[in-house]
């Protein structure tokens, strides 16, 4: 019965979309649904409204009210521009810029976003091509724009879409705003969205942009007599078909390096991303034809960028001569430790200095800010938080960097969101930095180590689909929450983080202190006597509760490392049996 009434609700709004407010090739997709004697397509497909969250959206691309088309996306952007002018009616022109990366149907979308914010009396400044995510940042900042939107699915399969709304500032939206943009796109019907664009009020970007972003990113480099020496640093670095193909090499031409080796296939920039399961360069088998590439020509270090080039990967190699994925938190570690023991060594520390890191990154962070007599803020999991921090320190305190455990770095103030063309650049850098001391990534790494204190790092997502599975995820949380563990991997819990009630709990009868966030979240971390740390979150986009996992091993000396890794995976082990995930 209960399916039958879905049915019945799924039909009548698919109806809607037979009308003739929709164009042709939609109504014969909407048809095709309705005709098809298996109608699990079509509940998909309308079952739900696609949600217009605080990202914005991300969705499969086709036709209904649950899929990325032009009516969701127009939708979204004439309630927006409706926000816009809401929010800016003082001033004498309001402005948007527009990007998109190389994923099917991404420019479509794009045009379509332009012609709803002209026909808006909105001034657009759209992309001629794909671009890196954070040329869209950098490009409202530069031209002093009210907001804008870049369409992308990050690093998501190819059948998805998406479409990230951008403030003034650069960053990607958060409160008041999102609340109040979300409440004027729900209110969105077909005949509000304005489709027909006034030209004169497109202006086409491109070229110009690049090159200014491009000598700003090059300003970045701490260390050019150091690339001078090792110019010919073996790079590979493949954008696995996305929008980093032109701008990341042509970056580190900027820097000075001179060998960069390309993956001749993966510079194809194509929306079908042909040679990869998955465009992602957190997954090793997305950097299978770079390592492939590194093997053959005996390269120094390997980077890739997603498809919208503001997540970095990156490859070294091991003692044994291997070459291994660094994981996110490593990444953040390297570059933020270079950059501060960087501008140490030109004596450009005047105690004034400040990093950022989300809450789940590795806090070897922290030892290394506090070692180096730099701020460090933590915040939330997401690059708008890390932008929002920035903000409130804009005119404070000078930003050295900031980063999160999911491949994101930024090392610059004039973009407001993760950053892989500036951060390929400074990672190169960094490796050339190493050579100099006679060091390679890898003994750097283990230098840090040796210096803050060996670490690993691991993140664990227990899926639980359906209404169930989500009863059963808040069943957890609770119980994590009412019963916290009295001790893990063998050392006793001594602080909880309840970021749901902003209380930091100490479990040896210390007074309990209050976190100094913006809001709450539904987090829990939990820190140990021996310098563990577990965070506990249910996803907010899939139906998975997430674990991220830290724990610290001494080391005693370099040759240690492999040794220390088989402990600190045995403390993994013993952690997720702890908390029930083994």
């Amino acid at each position: 019965m209960e399916n039958e009434q879905l049915l019945k609700e799924v039909t009548a709004k698919a109806q809607i979309w037979l009308g003739d407010g929709y164009d042709e090739e939609t109504r014969t997709e909407v048809k095709r649904m309705l005709d098809a004697e298996d109608k699990t397509e079509l509940i998909e497909s309308f079952y739900k409204d696609l949600e217009f969250g605080t990202g914005g959206l991300r969705g499969i691309m086709g036709a209904g009210t649950n899929r990325m088309n032009i009516y969701t996306v127009g939708a979204a952007t004439q309630g927006l521009a409706n926000y816009l002018k809401e929010n800016f009616k003082d001033l004498p022109e309001i402005s948007v810029a527009v990007g998109h990366d190389v994923r099917n149907n991404s420019r479509k979308f794009a045009e379509i976003v332009a012609d709803i914010f002209s026909a808006n009396g909105i001034k657009v400044y759209l992309f001629d091509s794909f671009r890196p995510t954070p040329e869209l940042s950098f490009a409202i900042r530069h031209f002093g724009c009210q907001s804008g939107v870049n369409i992308t699915a990050s690093h998501n399969p190819k059948i998805y879409n998406g479409y990230k709304a951008y403030w003034e500032d650069g960053a990607q939206i958060i409160a008041p705003h999102d609340v109040n943009i979300i409440n004027h796109v729900n209110n969105i019907k077909r005949e509000d969205i304005k489709f027909d664009g006034d030209k004169s009020k497109i202006q086409i970007i491109g070229a110009d942009v690049d090159k200014i972003y491009l000598e700003k990113i090059k300003g970045l480099s701490l260390s050019p007599d150091v690339i001078e020496r090792h110019k010919d640093l073996k790079i590979v670095y493949t954008p696995i078909h996305g929008t980093g193909v032109e701008l990341i090499p042509d970056s580190l031409r900027n820097f000075g390096f001179t060998n960069i080796i390309h993956v001749p296939e993966q510079d194809i920039p194509s929306g079908k991303f042909p040679t990869v399961e998955s465009p992602n360069p957190e997954v090793p088998s997305a950097m299978a034809m770079a390592i492939a590439k590194a093997k053959e020509v005996n390269a120094d270090i390997v980077m890739a960028s997603d498809p919208d080039a503001d997540r970095i990967g990156c490859v070294i190699r091991d003692n044994s001569g291997e070459y291994v994925l660094l994981n996110g938190n490593q990444i953040v570690m390297i570059l933020l430790n270079y950059i501060i023991t960087r501008n140490k060594e030109l004596g450009l520390l005047k105690g004034n200095e400040f990093a950022v890191k989300t809450i789940v990154t590795t806090e070897t962070i922290k030892a290394i800010c506090d070692a180096m007599n730099v701020r460090l803020y933590d915040c939330y999991t997401g690059f708008k938080w890390i932008a929002a921090v920035m903000r409130d320190n804009e005119d404070v305190l000078r930003y050295l960097g900031g980063g999160e455990e999911s491949y994101g770095f930024l090392a610059e103030t004039f973009v407001r969101d993760k950053d892989a063309v500036s951060a390929c650049s400074l990672m190169a850098e960094a490796c050339a930095w190493a050579k100099d001391k006679g060091m390679d990534f890898q003994a750097m790494l283990a230098d840090i180590y040796m210096k803050y204190g060996f670490s690993h790092e691991v993140g664990v997502s227990v899926v639980r689909p359906g209404k169930s599975g989500a009863e059963e995820i808040q069943a957890l949380m609770k119980q994590f929450r009412e019963n916290p563990p009295k001790s893990l991997a063998g050392s006793p819990v001594t602080v909880i983080k309840d970021y749901a009630t902003l209380d930091l709990i100490h479990t040896d009868g210390k007074p309990n202190e209050k976190l100094d966030f913006p809001c709450t979240s539904n987090v829990l971390q939990y820190f140990t006597e021996d310098g563990s740390k577990v965070s506990v979150r249910p996803s907010g986009t899939e139906p998975k509760i997430k674990f991220y996992m830290e724990v610290k091993v001494p080391m005693e000396k370099p040759e240690d490392y492999d040794k220390c890794g088989k402990l600190a995976e045995a403390k993994i082990e013993a952690l997720k049996k702890d908390l029930g995930i083994a």
